[in-house]
Parts: structure tokens; sequence; C-alpha cells
């Protein structure tokens, strides 16, 4: 949590990253009355004790009213919209352990902070368990803290205890944290600075290159004083042509390579959203016509940065590598028919409505059901299946729709789930239909799933996600060397079987 005597400094720091914004009457430290701020919490918790169909899925009521109850008394007056975020909206966000319900800032600020670099804690670390590695030092002049090195203690903090302060205000589908830890990693200082502040320096603890424990100084990152990270346009390349670019961003979203060494063929699938061009429908079915065509034994699935999508390109892959016949889900329903009084802070709510009212029907439970995710059985495919030995390689940011084609794959004798455990709940999840509410004063978003998904033959209720078959967990080598461990071991592992 933000320390009061830092909020000044914090303020002069995010003014002093630039003043140059579009919007040019937003305030990124404007102050909000406690009225106000009590306004959108109560807003909040109504529509989400209204509509939220999981909401006490992991958190029961009486524990979920505590939560709502003390945040409010937690609000402040003249909190800035960062500071009623992340104080208030993240730690709620968390105890209600749905995956798909977090908070966002205002679009004003997004496009406010778009491009800036803030002044922040210096160093990056990956975060495995109860270690942390540094992978970079925004400090490029520090001689001390280089790549590789263990961190031991923030200001006094030890590793355990930190990470754990920090998962206080991540949201998480039941008690799935190994998304927390890749989350965290992926932009160590952009955490640590919303949840514990600004400080000029900061007391590290690391292990030297002897195995001894030693502290030290370090000089928060300042981009204001660090003109080397300022942009200098005559040292920028020409901007590439459209037409490339848009290769390159359809290629990071999803790719084909086949490793002729192993006879094995990789498709990467960094999400399973259609839309902004990716052409995944065409990709999937090339892909598989393609392997088809070169006769590969071996296939590898790599969903390691897939945090979801569409349902219906989730399924679609699965048709090319299930044998069997599949349901999206068991159940899946909605808490009411529209959002009612509600929609109008809602993102695309009177359309969201007109659908709602198509496609849901209330059963004798009261609840609204999306039938067709129950009832439709999709077929393997007969084109283009592929019969041969598959890896999918999963961790935490493995999430939503992905769960959903893990679970609908773990099990077959001829595919094997390796890595870690997916961040995405294995028994089920709320990721159908998720619009955004924004506040009325504040204007910040928080995220409104719609409907439940228990999974097709799922398991019990236990709050985890899909496990893998064979583990595969990060190291400290592996992060030092840059070393792709879940993909080598598992290229290993197809050589030595040919």
């Amino acid at each position: 949590m933000i320390k009061k005597f830092l909020l000044p400094l914090f303020a002069l720091l995010v003014i002093g990253a630039g003043c140059a914004v579009s919007n040019k009457n937003y305030m990124p430290n404007k102050k909000y009355s406690l009225q106000e701020l009590q306004a959108d919490y109560s807003l909040l918790r109504n529509i989400l004790e209204k509509k939220h169909p999981a909401l006490y899925w992991y958190t029961p009521k009486d524990s979920m009213n505590f939560y709502f109850d003390s945040l409010y008394n937690a609000i402040a007056d003249s909190m800035t919209e960062l500071q009623f975020g992340w104080q208030v909206l993240a730690p709620l966000t968390h105890n209600i352990r749905c995956g798909h319900t977090s908070f966002n800032m205002s679009k004003h600020w997004n496009k406010y902070i778009s491009n800036k670099i803030t002044p922040s804690f210096p160093l990056f670390l990956k975060v495995m368990g109860n270690t942390m590695v540094v992978t970079g030092n925004l400090n490029r002049k520090d001689s001390i803290i280089k790549k590789g090195t263990l961190i031991n203690s923030i200001n006094g903090i030890r590793n355990h205890e930190l990470i754990q302060q920090l998962f206080q205000y991540l949201p998480l589908d039941g008690y799935a944290d190994n998304v927390n830890y890749i989350r965290i990693s992926s932009n160590f200082p952009y955490y640590h600075r919303n949840i514990f502040g600004i400080y000029k320096n900061y007391r590290v603890g690391y292990t030297d290159s002897t195995g001894a424990e030693k502290t030290t100084l370090l000089p928060m990152f300042n981009p204001v004083i660090d003109s080397s990270f300022k942009r200098k346009k005559h040292l920028l390349e020409p901007r590439p042509p459209r037409r490339l670019l848009n290769k390159e961003r359809r290629e990071s979203y999803r790719s084909l390579s086949i490793d002729s060494n192993i006879n094995t063929a990789i498709i990467t699938l960094n999400t399973f959203s259609n839309g902004g061009g990716r052409r995944l429908r065409s990709f999937i079915k090339q892909s598989f016509k393609t392997i088809r065509q070169q006769q590969v034994k071996s296939l590898v699935v790599d969903l390691r940065g897939n945090g979801g999508g569409d349902v219906n390109m989730s399924a679609l892959l699965t048709k090319y590598l299930r044998n069997t016949p599949f349901k999206i889900a068991d159940t899946s329903y909605a808490k009411a028919k529209s959002f009612g009084p509600y929609t109008k802070y809602i993102s695309q709510g009177w359309l969201s409505n007109i659908g709602l009212l198509f496609v849901t029907k209330k059963k004798k439970d009261g609840y609204f059901h999306f039938g067709y995710w129950e009832r439709h059985w999709y077929h393997p495919k007969k084109n283009n299946h592929f019969d041969g030995k598959i890896y999918v390689l999963i961790n935490g940011p493995s999430f939503s729709a992905t769960t959903i084609f893990c679970n609908a794959v773990k099990g077959q004798k001829n595919i094997t789930l390796a890595g870690e455990e997916t961040g995405g709940g294995w028994y089920g999840n709320s990721g159908l239909l998720i619009p955004d509410i924004t506040l009325t004063n504040t204007r910040l978003r928080v995220r409104l799933p719609f409907f439940k998904i228990i999974q097709f033959n799922h398991i019990t209720k236990t709050g985890r996600g899909v496990s893998p078959d064979l583990f595969i967990p990060p190291t400290v080598e592996g992060v030092r060397n840059a070393i792709d461990r879940k993909m080598e071991i598992v290229k290993g592992l197809i050589k030595a079987s040919q």
C-alpha cells in the first residue's frame, strides 16, 4: 500500500515523467472527496452483489461482506485515482478470487501514461516460489547487481513475505496463484511501485558470487535524471512497411515452425482471440494441413502465453487433437437476464442485454442458462486430424479458454501437458462475457464476468488450475542463461523416443 508520506513524492515524479498529454483536461493527480469515492465503491458493490455469478464461489458470503465493509472503511478523503484503484479496488477484486474480475485504470489515465517511463524500483526480477532472480537493472551504471543475482530482501522485507504481500493485490482464479508469479515477473517495478510506493533509495539484500548475503543501497530509477532513456530521434530506424508490421504482429500471436531434426511441428498460440487481423481460424486449419503434408510425427503446442479469448477457437484446436466428442461446459449460467438499472455503467450494456434475451433461458435453479454450451457436442476433425505424440506447454498465464482446452485434452493417451499449473481454474471459470463497469466519478473500470462456466467432465472444486502431467519448473540457472527449459526438455524427450 502506498505510504502517506511518499504520496507527494509520487505525485511529483508522475508529473515530472511527462506532461504532454492529449486529453488536455485530465489531471492524473486529482484528489477525489470521500463522498465521491464512497459513491463509486457503493455502486460497484451493488453491481457485483446483484450481477456477478461467481462472487461467492471461493469466498463465502460472510467473508465477502467483511472484505466489502473493511475496504469501504479504508477509503480515505482526497485519494487520487491511482490510490483508490490500488489501495481499495485491487485488494477487493483479489478477495473475490475470480481471475476475470480485476480493476483497470480509467481510459484517460491509460492514455496519459502511454509510452511514458515512470520512476520506479530499478530491478526486474524473475519470481519463483520464494526465489527472486535479477533479469534486468534499469540503473545501467550499477556494477553490483547484475543479471542472475539472487535478491533476498527489499527494504527489510524478506522474499517470501514480500511476494505474499504483492499477491494480496492481484486477481486469481480460486487458489491458482501460479499466474501471479509470472505476472509479477513480467514487470516487477510496476507492481512494486503501485503497491509499496516510491522511495528515493531501496535497501536491497542480495547473495554475491561467493554465496555470502550482503546489502546495498540502490537509488530509484528516475528517467528524468537518466538521460540514456530519452528517445533520440536521429537514432531511430525508418518505420517498416505496414504490411510487414501486420505480419510481425500476427506472428507474435500465432506461429508454426517445423524442427526437421526431430520431425516435430511447433504451434505457438499466444491468444485464442480471433479479432485484430489474427486470422486464427485459417491459421489453425492451414497449420494442420501443412503438418499432414510434411508427415510430421510429433507436435508441440505452446500455450504458455495464452490468456484465452474466443472459446470457438479453443474448440477448433481441440477438434484437431482430441479423439472423442466433447462439450465446452456441463453448466453455463448467468445470475440475471440483463444488467437492468446498471446497464448505463456497463460497456456495450444495451447490446449485451439484447443478446442475453435470446441466448439465455431461466431454469428451475433460478439461473439463466446459456444452453448452447451445455448441449452442443463437438466432434473430432476427420481431415488433417493429428494422431501423433503431442506435448502441450502450459504455465500460469494459460488462462480461460486455454484452460478449457487443457481440460478437454488432458488424459488422452498421446497427449502430455508439460510445464506448470495453469492460472485458469480447472473446475470452471467466468470467462464467457466480460464487459467493464465504469465508475461514475473516478472513471476506474472493473471487469464484470456475467456467466459462470463449470467445465465439461469437471473435477472436484479445489480452486486449483489444470495440473501438468510433466512438471517442469523454472530454475535459477535457466533464468541466468536464458534457457527455455520447458521447450528443451520436451524436445529432448521427443528425440529420445525416436
